[in-house]
């Protein structure tokens, strides 16, 4: 949809027009409602790779911003997603980072930034005896 109305505003409006549309908004005050600018970030991160993991897209988020999401996860975040992390450690395999005990599973940070925020992966993204547990069908 954002990219129907993108190029549909591309085709109908001036590049002064675009431009004075971004220039407009550039100050507004609006702010997230709940979780301030981390959680925007986290909204927009999460969803962008529900789709292009899905996609099938290598897509990967700049390390700054996975960090910033990564170091944001702990018990109250798993229950809000529903991830159930029983008895497992993530651990990146791009990056020194890691989270919650238990039996290894590895992957690529922003794969197992998705499994914090309750998402399952395509087979072979996961390494791990538990790997299984985490994967779509």
């Amino acid at each position: 949809m954002t990219d129907r109305l993108a190029r549909a505003d591309a085709a109908t409006a001036s590049t002064a027009q675009l431009a004075a549309y971004l220039r407009d908004n550039a100050h507004h005050p609006w702010k997230p409602p709940v979780g301030g600018l981390t959680a925007a970030l986290g909204h927009d991160v999460i969803h962008g790779l529900d789709i292009t993991v899905a996609l099938g897209l290598d897509r990967r988020v700049p390390e700054d911003r996975i960090r910033t999401l990564l170091d944001t996860i702990d018990a109250r975040t798993l229950k809000f997603f529903g991830a159930d992390l029983t008895g497992i450690q993530l651990r990146a395999d791009d990056l020194d980072w890691s989270y919650g005990t238990g039996t290894p599973l590895t992957g690529a940070a922003q794969d197992l930034l998705l499994l914090a925020y309750g998402r399952k992966l395509p087979p072979g993204r996961l390494h791990g005896e538990a790997g299984g547990r985490f994967v779509t069908a």
